[in-house]
Protein backbone atom coordinates (compact mmCIF):
# COMPACT_ATOMS: atom_id res chain seq x y z
CA UNK A 1 0.00 0.00 0.00
CA UNK A 2 1.72 3.10 -1.09
CA UNK A 3 0.72 6.74 1.14
CA UNK A 4 2.33 9.93 0.82
CA UNK A 5 1.41 13.30 2.36
CA UNK A 6 1.87 16.33 0.65
CA UNK A 7 0.90 20.42 1.99
CA UNK A 8 -1.47 22.16 -0.65
CA UNK A 9 0.05 23.41 -3.70
CA UNK A 10 2.94 21.37 -3.30
CA UNK A 11 4.06 18.97 -6.16
CA UNK A 12 4.24 14.96 -5.44
CA UNK A 13 6.36 13.74 -8.85
CA UNK A 14 6.05 10.46 -10.02
CA UNK A 15 9.31 8.05 -9.61
CA UNK A 16 10.01 5.02 -7.02
CA UNK A 17 12.23 7.63 -4.61
CA UNK A 18 10.14 7.47 -1.26
CA UNK A 19 9.19 11.15 -2.10
CA UNK A 20 7.41 10.77 -4.83
CA UNK A 21 4.74 7.93 -6.43
CA UNK A 22 4.55 5.18 -9.29
CA UNK A 23 2.59 6.97 -12.64
CA UNK A 24 0.03 4.29 -11.87
CA UNK A 25 -1.04 5.13 -8.57
CA UNK A 26 -0.63 8.70 -9.38
CA UNK A 27 -3.05 7.60 -12.53
CA UNK A 28 -5.86 6.66 -9.87
CA UNK A 29 -5.67 9.27 -7.63
CA UNK A 30 -6.33 11.78 -10.12
CA UNK A 31 -9.29 10.18 -11.14
CA UNK A 32 -10.69 9.68 -7.76
CA UNK A 33 -10.33 13.06 -7.31
CA UNK A 34 -11.97 13.81 -10.08
CA UNK A 35 -14.89 12.23 -9.45
CA UNK A 36 -15.17 14.27 -5.94
CA UNK A 37 -17.99 17.21 -5.80
CA UNK A 38 -15.09 19.72 -5.13
CA UNK A 39 -13.64 18.78 -8.48
CA UNK A 40 -15.79 21.24 -10.08
CA UNK A 41 -15.07 24.07 -8.04
CA UNK A 42 -12.62 26.64 -8.27
CA UNK A 43 -9.23 25.12 -9.90
CA UNK A 44 -10.25 21.72 -8.75
CA UNK A 45 -9.01 19.18 -6.46
CA UNK A 46 -5.45 18.14 -7.76
CA UNK A 47 -3.49 19.35 -11.06
CA UNK A 48 -2.89 15.87 -13.16
CA UNK A 49 0.12 17.25 -15.08
CA UNK A 50 2.45 15.24 -17.10
CA UNK A 51 5.47 14.98 -14.54
CA UNK A 52 3.60 14.90 -11.18
CA UNK A 53 -0.03 15.51 -9.47
CA UNK A 54 -0.05 19.39 -8.15
CA UNK A 55 -2.76 19.82 -4.82
CA UNK A 56 -4.87 22.82 -4.87
CA UNK A 57 -6.36 24.50 -1.88
CA UNK A 58 -8.50 21.56 -0.71
CA UNK A 59 -7.14 19.65 1.59
CA UNK A 60 -8.05 15.69 2.74
CA UNK A 61 -7.24 11.91 2.04
CA UNK A 62 -7.77 10.88 -1.92
CA UNK A 63 -7.75 6.86 -1.52
CA UNK A 64 -7.83 4.07 -4.32
CA UNK A 65 -6.84 0.90 -4.95
CA UNK A 66 -3.66 -0.11 -3.58
CA UNK A 67 -2.32 3.95 -2.97
CA UNK A 68 -3.53 6.73 -1.05
CA UNK A 69 -2.59 10.51 -1.12
CA UNK A 70 -2.92 12.93 2.09
CA UNK A 71 -2.88 16.76 1.28
CA UNK A 72 -2.86 18.35 4.41
CA UNK A 73 -2.66 22.59 5.02
CA UNK A 74 0.28 24.43 4.70
CA UNK A 75 0.78 25.56 8.05
CA UNK A 76 4.04 26.85 9.94
CA UNK A 77 5.51 25.46 12.91
CA UNK A 78 8.76 27.11 13.83
CA UNK A 79 11.01 24.52 14.73
CA UNK A 80 9.55 21.36 13.56
CA UNK A 81 9.96 19.38 9.78
CA UNK A 82 9.40 16.54 8.90
CA UNK A 83 7.40 13.63 10.36
CA UNK A 84 7.21 16.46 13.36
CA UNK A 85 5.81 19.01 11.19
CA UNK A 86 3.25 16.52 9.29
CA UNK A 87 2.39 15.33 12.84
CA UNK A 88 1.49 18.59 14.30
CA UNK A 89 -0.14 19.91 11.11
CA UNK A 90 -2.68 16.60 11.49
CA UNK A 91 -2.92 18.00 15.19
CA UNK A 92 -4.06 21.59 14.16
CA UNK A 93 -6.32 20.69 11.43
CA UNK A 94 -8.44 18.56 13.56
CA UNK A 95 -9.09 20.83 16.19
CA UNK A 96 -10.01 23.21 13.34
CA UNK A 97 -12.92 20.60 11.90
CA UNK A 98 -13.84 19.44 15.62
CA UNK A 99 -14.70 23.79 16.40
CA UNK A 100 -15.52 23.86 12.48
CA UNK A 101 -17.93 20.92 12.73
CA UNK A 102 -19.10 21.48 16.51
CA UNK A 103 -17.36 18.25 17.40
CA UNK A 104 -15.70 17.09 20.96
CA UNK A 105 -12.55 15.74 21.08
CA UNK A 106 -11.18 15.04 24.35
CA UNK A 107 -7.12 15.43 25.20
CA UNK A 108 -7.13 12.29 26.62
CA UNK A 109 -8.33 10.57 23.36
CA UNK A 110 -6.47 12.86 20.88
CA UNK A 111 -2.76 11.90 23.05
CA UNK A 112 -2.99 8.40 22.11
CA UNK A 113 -3.53 8.70 18.96
CA UNK A 114 -0.62 7.70 16.45
CA UNK A 115 -0.09 11.53 14.75
CA UNK A 116 2.85 10.39 12.90
CA UNK A 117 2.33 6.86 10.60
CA UNK A 118 -1.77 7.62 10.69
CA UNK A 119 -3.47 9.73 7.96
CA UNK A 120 -6.44 12.09 8.62
CA UNK A 121 -9.08 9.73 7.98
CA UNK A 122 -7.75 7.35 9.70
CA UNK A 123 -7.65 9.55 12.99
CA UNK A 124 -11.34 10.57 12.45
CA UNK A 125 -12.08 6.79 11.80
CA UNK A 126 -10.42 6.02 14.96
CA UNK A 127 -12.01 8.46 17.05
CA UNK A 128 -15.57 7.83 15.80
CA UNK A 129 -14.82 3.95 16.67
CA UNK A 130 -13.76 4.70 20.23
CA UNK A 131 -16.69 7.38 21.05
CA UNK A 132 -19.40 4.86 19.23
CA UNK A 133 -17.73 2.10 21.33
CA UNK A 134 -17.57 4.03 24.70
CA UNK A 135 -21.49 4.42 23.99
CA UNK A 136 -23.08 1.82 23.09
CA UNK A 137 -21.19 0.12 26.52
CA UNK A 138 -23.57 2.54 28.51
CA UNK A 139 -26.48 1.08 25.80
CA UNK A 140 -28.26 1.84 22.84
CA UNK A 141 -31.19 4.39 22.70
CA UNK A 142 -34.16 2.67 22.32
CA UNK A 143 -37.70 4.44 21.55
CA UNK A 144 -41.24 2.82 21.84
CA UNK A 145 -42.61 2.34 18.27
CA UNK A 146 -46.20 1.32 17.39
CA UNK A 147 -46.55 -2.52 15.72
CA UNK A 148 -49.61 -3.60 14.06
CA UNK A 149 -49.61 -7.53 14.83
CA UNK A 150 -51.95 -10.17 13.92
CA UNK A 151 -52.24 -12.13 17.50
CA UNK A 152 -54.15 -14.79 19.15
CA UNK A 153 -54.49 -12.51 22.03
CA UNK A 154 -55.32 -8.50 22.80
CA UNK A 155 -52.36 -6.86 23.14
CA UNK A 156 -52.54 -2.68 22.92
CA UNK A 157 -54.90 -1.85 21.04
CA UNK A 158 -57.61 -3.20 18.57
CA UNK A 159 -57.65 -2.42 14.97
CA UNK A 160 -61.27 -2.24 14.84
CA UNK A 161 -61.08 -1.47 10.30
CA UNK A 162 -58.16 -4.00 9.62
CA UNK A 163 -60.41 -6.67 12.38
CA UNK A 164 -63.11 -6.44 10.33
CA UNK A 165 -61.82 -6.30 6.96
CA UNK A 166 -58.96 -8.02 6.24
CA UNK A 167 -59.74 -10.87 8.83
CA UNK A 168 -63.24 -11.36 8.98
CA UNK A 169 -62.38 -14.91 7.99
CA UNK A 170 -59.96 -15.29 10.81
CA UNK A 171 -61.49 -14.72 13.90
CA UNK A 172 -58.79 -16.40 16.06
CA UNK A 173 -56.78 -13.67 15.33
CA UNK A 174 -57.13 -10.20 17.01
CA UNK A 175 -55.60 -6.83 14.61
CA UNK A 176 -53.43 -5.46 17.48
CA UNK A 177 -51.68 -2.33 17.45
CA UNK A 178 -49.07 -2.16 20.41
CA UNK A 179 -46.23 -0.09 21.32
CA UNK A 180 -42.85 -2.06 21.81
CA UNK A 181 -39.60 -0.93 23.31
CA UNK A 182 -37.10 -1.22 20.08
CA UNK A 183 -33.92 -0.17 19.02
CA UNK A 184 -33.83 -0.19 15.77
CA UNK A 185 -34.27 3.58 15.76
CA UNK A 186 -33.46 6.12 13.12
CA UNK A 187 -30.49 7.12 15.13
CA UNK A 188 -29.07 3.65 15.60
CA UNK A 189 -29.48 2.80 11.72
CA UNK A 190 -27.37 5.99 11.09
CA UNK A 191 -24.60 4.90 13.10
CA UNK A 192 -24.80 1.33 11.75
CA UNK A 193 -24.53 3.01 8.07
CA UNK A 194 -21.91 4.97 9.65
CA UNK A 195 -19.79 1.63 10.47
CA UNK A 196 -20.64 -0.43 7.17
CA UNK A 197 -18.87 2.53 5.40
CA UNK A 198 -16.08 3.23 7.40
CA UNK A 199 -15.15 -1.03 7.66
CA UNK A 200 -14.87 -0.87 4.25
CA UNK A 201 -12.27 1.68 3.54
CA UNK A 202 -10.32 1.41 7.60
CA UNK A 203 -6.78 -0.09 7.34
CA UNK A 204 -5.68 0.15 10.51
CA UNK A 205 -6.12 -3.20 12.13
CA UNK A 206 -7.01 -1.96 15.36
CA UNK A 207 -9.63 0.14 14.17
CA UNK A 208 -11.02 -2.86 11.65
CA UNK A 209 -11.16 -4.98 15.08
CA UNK A 210 -13.26 -1.73 16.67
CA UNK A 211 -15.30 -2.01 13.80
CA UNK A 212 -16.05 -5.57 13.35
CA UNK A 213 -17.52 -5.47 17.06
CA UNK A 214 -19.59 -2.47 16.32
CA UNK A 215 -21.15 -5.01 13.28
CA UNK A 216 -21.69 -7.37 15.13
CA UNK A 217 -23.20 -4.83 18.31
CA UNK A 218 -25.95 -3.44 15.21
CA UNK A 219 -26.19 -6.57 13.70
CA UNK A 220 -30.13 -6.97 14.83
CA UNK A 221 -30.77 -2.78 13.09
CA UNK A 222 -31.97 -2.23 9.71
CA UNK A 223 -29.51 -2.01 7.26
CA UNK A 224 -30.60 1.48 5.23
CA UNK A 225 -28.29 2.82 2.15
CA UNK A 226 -26.69 6.06 3.13
CA UNK A 227 -29.50 7.74 0.68
CA UNK A 228 -31.97 6.76 2.57
CA UNK A 229 -31.35 7.27 5.86
CA UNK A 230 -34.13 9.29 7.42
CA UNK A 231 -31.71 11.71 9.07
CA UNK A 232 -35.53 14.14 10.40
CA UNK A 233 -36.53 11.04 12.46
CA UNK A 234 -33.89 11.04 14.35
CA UNK A 235 -34.53 12.36 18.18
CA UNK A 236 -32.51 13.90 20.84
CA UNK A 237 -33.60 14.40 24.11
CA UNK A 238 -32.37 14.64 27.73
CA UNK A 239 -32.03 10.80 27.98
CA UNK A 240 -29.80 10.30 24.42
CA UNK A 241 -28.33 13.62 24.45
CA UNK A 242 -24.43 12.36 24.81
CA UNK A 243 -24.94 10.66 21.26
CA UNK A 244 -25.39 14.16 19.66
CA UNK A 245 -21.15 14.64 19.25
CA UNK A 246 -21.05 10.98 17.55
CA UNK A 247 -24.40 11.90 14.99
CA UNK A 248 -21.92 14.79 13.87
CA UNK A 249 -18.97 12.73 13.62
CA UNK A 250 -21.56 10.04 11.53
CA UNK A 251 -22.92 12.96 9.50
CA UNK A 252 -19.57 13.84 8.65
CA UNK A 253 -18.12 10.50 7.30
CA UNK A 254 -21.67 9.48 5.43
CA UNK A 255 -21.68 13.23 3.65
CA UNK A 256 -20.67 14.31 0.17
CA UNK A 257 -17.54 15.46 1.58
CA UNK A 258 -16.40 11.84 1.80
CA UNK A 259 -17.58 10.49 -1.68
CA UNK A 260 -16.85 6.71 -2.79
CA UNK A 261 -16.59 6.48 -6.77
CA UNK A 262 -15.81 3.71 -9.04
CA UNK A 263 -15.21 5.64 -12.29
CA UNK A 264 -12.60 4.88 -15.07
CA UNK A 265 -11.81 1.84 -13.58
CA UNK A 266 -10.59 3.03 -10.29
CA UNK A 267 -12.40 2.70 -7.42
CA UNK A 268 -12.07 4.77 -4.49
CA UNK A 269 -13.03 7.38 -2.01
CA UNK A 270 -11.93 10.91 -0.73
CA UNK A 271 -12.56 12.85 2.15
CA UNK A 272 -11.93 16.29 1.34
CA UNK A 273 -11.97 20.04 2.69
CA UNK A 274 -11.99 23.45 1.07
CA UNK A 275 -9.64 25.29 3.25
CA UNK A 276 -10.45 28.79 2.55
CA UNK A 277 -13.96 27.73 3.75
CA UNK A 278 -12.46 25.65 6.79
CA UNK A 279 -10.57 28.73 7.53
CA UNK A 280 -13.45 31.09 7.60
CA UNK A 281 -15.91 28.81 9.90
CA UNK A 282 -13.41 28.05 12.29
CA UNK A 283 -12.30 31.48 12.98
CA UNK A 284 -16.18 32.65 12.85
CA UNK A 285 -17.00 29.94 15.79
CA UNK A 286 -14.38 31.03 17.89
CA UNK A 287 -14.39 34.75 17.51
CA UNK A 288 -18.54 33.79 18.51
CA UNK A 289 -16.74 32.20 21.31
CA UNK A 290 -14.21 35.14 22.40
CA UNK A 291 -16.52 37.71 21.90
CA UNK A 292 -19.30 36.23 24.49
CA UNK A 293 -20.13 38.44 27.19
CA UNK A 294 -18.82 41.58 25.46
CA UNK A 295 -22.41 42.96 24.02
CA UNK A 296 -20.85 42.45 20.58
CA UNK A 297 -22.24 39.55 18.17
CA UNK A 298 -20.80 37.76 15.55
CA UNK A 299 -22.78 36.84 12.73
CA UNK A 300 -20.88 34.50 10.00
CA UNK A 301 -22.12 34.68 6.38
CA UNK A 302 -25.31 37.31 6.92
CA UNK A 303 -26.12 40.94 5.68
CA UNK A 304 -27.35 39.67 1.80
CA UNK A 305 -27.17 43.41 1.18
CA UNK A 306 -27.54 43.61 -2.70
CA UNK A 307 -24.89 45.81 -4.63
CA UNK A 308 -27.07 47.34 -7.09
CA UNK A 309 -31.13 47.61 -8.31
CA UNK A 310 -32.73 47.18 -11.55
CA UNK A 311 -33.66 50.81 -13.28
CA UNK A 312 -37.19 49.73 -13.92
CA UNK A 313 -38.35 47.06 -10.89
CA UNK A 314 -36.00 48.45 -8.35
CA UNK A 315 -35.12 44.14 -7.94
CA UNK A 316 -32.10 43.58 -6.09
CA UNK A 317 -29.26 42.12 -7.83
CA UNK A 318 -25.39 40.88 -6.78
CA UNK A 319 -26.68 39.98 -3.43
CA UNK A 320 -23.41 40.26 -1.09
CA UNK A 321 -22.52 38.15 1.91
CA UNK A 322 -19.67 38.96 4.10
CA UNK A 323 -17.92 36.61 6.06
CA UNK A 324 -18.19 37.94 9.29
CA UNK A 325 -20.22 40.85 10.79
CA UNK A 326 -19.69 42.11 14.11
CA UNK A 327 -22.84 43.61 15.42
CA UNK A 328 -23.70 45.94 18.73
CA UNK A 329 -27.11 45.24 18.66
CA UNK A 330 -28.35 46.05 15.35
CA UNK A 331 -25.41 48.27 14.36
CA UNK A 332 -22.46 46.96 12.51
CA UNK A 333 -19.31 47.94 14.02
CA UNK A 334 -16.82 45.86 11.72
CA UNK A 335 -16.87 43.68 8.74
CA UNK A 336 -14.14 41.04 8.87
CA UNK A 337 -13.56 38.94 5.61
CA UNK A 338 -11.05 35.39 6.33
CA UNK A 339 -8.63 35.24 3.46
CA UNK A 340 -6.77 31.26 3.45
CA UNK A 341 -4.02 32.39 1.26
CA UNK A 342 -0.06 34.00 2.29
CA UNK A 343 0.89 37.55 1.57
CA UNK A 344 3.97 38.62 1.82
CA UNK A 345 5.45 41.46 3.64
CA UNK A 346 8.26 43.31 0.92
CA UNK A 347 9.05 46.78 2.16
CA UNK A 348 8.80 48.24 -1.63
CA UNK A 349 5.46 46.41 -1.83
CA UNK A 350 3.07 48.76 -0.21
CA UNK A 351 0.07 46.35 -1.39
CA UNK A 352 1.88 43.49 1.04
CA UNK A 353 0.66 40.96 -1.79
CA UNK A 354 -2.95 41.81 -1.14
CA UNK A 355 -5.52 41.37 -3.48
CA UNK A 356 -6.92 44.08 -5.31
CA UNK A 357 -10.33 42.58 -5.58
CA UNK A 358 -9.84 41.94 -2.07
CA UNK A 359 -9.76 45.83 -1.29
CA UNK A 360 -12.33 46.68 -3.72
CA UNK A 361 -14.84 43.63 -2.28
CA UNK A 362 -14.13 45.27 1.53
CA UNK A 363 -14.69 48.82 -0.01
CA UNK A 364 -17.75 47.75 -1.13
CA UNK A 365 -18.86 46.00 2.07
CA UNK A 366 -18.35 49.65 4.06
CA UNK A 367 -20.22 51.18 1.87
CA UNK A 368 -23.35 48.87 1.73
CA UNK A 369 -22.96 48.09 5.59
CA UNK A 370 -22.73 51.92 6.73
CA UNK A 371 -19.67 50.66 8.72
CA UNK A 372 -15.98 52.49 8.64
CA UNK A 373 -14.23 49.76 10.08
CA UNK A 374 -12.97 46.90 7.80
CA UNK A 375 -10.48 43.43 8.54
CA UNK A 376 -8.87 41.40 6.49
CA UNK A 377 -8.00 38.30 7.96
CA UNK A 378 -5.14 35.72 6.06
CA UNK A 379 -3.08 33.40 8.09
CA UNK A 380 0.20 33.70 9.79
CA UNK A 381 3.25 32.62 8.63
CA UNK A 382 6.63 32.52 9.31
CA UNK A 383 8.25 34.13 6.11
CA UNK A 384 6.20 37.85 7.45
CA UNK A 385 9.20 37.86 10.28
CA UNK A 386 6.69 39.87 12.64
CA UNK A 387 4.01 38.60 15.39
CA UNK A 388 1.02 37.65 14.36
CA UNK A 389 -1.52 40.72 14.77
CA UNK A 390 -2.02 44.01 12.74
CA UNK A 391 0.21 44.10 9.69
CA UNK A 392 -1.04 47.45 7.84
CA UNK A 393 -3.88 50.10 8.16
CA UNK A 394 -5.22 52.00 5.62
CA UNK A 395 -7.52 55.01 5.07
CA UNK A 396 -10.40 54.75 2.31
CA UNK A 397 -9.44 57.43 -0.40
CA UNK A 398 -11.86 60.32 0.54
CA UNK A 399 -13.65 58.23 3.57
CA UNK A 400 -13.30 57.92 7.14
CA UNK A 401 -13.25 54.08 6.79
CA UNK A 402 -10.49 52.13 7.48
CA UNK A 403 -9.24 48.94 6.20
CA UNK A 404 -7.18 46.50 8.46
CA UNK A 405 -4.83 43.84 7.61
CA UNK A 406 -4.49 41.14 10.20
CA UNK A 407 -2.89 37.86 10.51
CA UNK A 408 -3.85 35.13 12.85
CA UNK A 409 -1.63 32.30 13.72
CA UNK A 410 -3.14 29.04 13.38
CA UNK A 411 -0.51 26.89 14.61
CA UNK A 412 -0.53 28.42 18.41
CA UNK A 413 -2.58 27.05 20.60
CA UNK A 414 -2.11 29.08 23.75
CA UNK A 415 -4.35 32.10 24.19
CA UNK A 416 -6.64 32.02 21.18
CA UNK A 417 -9.60 33.69 22.75
CA UNK A 418 -7.75 36.80 23.80
CA UNK A 419 -6.04 36.63 20.76
CA UNK A 420 -9.28 36.63 18.12
CA UNK A 421 -10.09 39.32 20.61
CA UNK A 422 -7.37 41.70 19.91
CA UNK A 423 -8.32 41.59 15.95
CA UNK A 424 -11.58 43.04 16.84
CA UNK A 425 -10.24 45.75 19.37
CA UNK A 426 -7.53 46.92 17.38
CA UNK A 427 -10.22 48.22 14.42
CA UNK A 428 -11.36 49.54 17.34
CA UNK A 429 -9.17 51.32 18.75
CA UNK A 430 -8.16 52.72 15.25
CA UNK A 431 -11.39 54.12 14.36
CA UNK A 432 -11.76 56.60 16.91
Amino acid sequence: MIHRSILEWETIRYGAAADEIPEWAADRIAIVAAASPLAGRGEGVIEHGRRGLRARGIVGVIAAHGCTLEILPKIDFPGEDGVRAISSIRRRLIHMLAVALDLSVDAGRIAALDWQSESLLEILMRLFADKLTDAVRQGMPRRYIEHHDDLPSLRGRLDVRRQFTALTTEPSRLACSHDALSEDVALNRVMKAAVRRLSQVARRAETQRRLRELAFTYADIADVAVAALRWDEVVLDRTNARWRELLRLARLLLSGRFQTTSAGGSDGFSLLFEMSTLFEEYFSRMLRRALAGSGLSVVAQGGRLYCLETADSLRGVFQTRPDILIKRGDAVVQVIDTKWKRIGLKAEDPKKGISQADVYQMMAYGRLYRCDRLTLVYPHHALLGLAEGLVSQYRVTSSEDCLEVATFDIARADEILSRLAAITAVAENASR
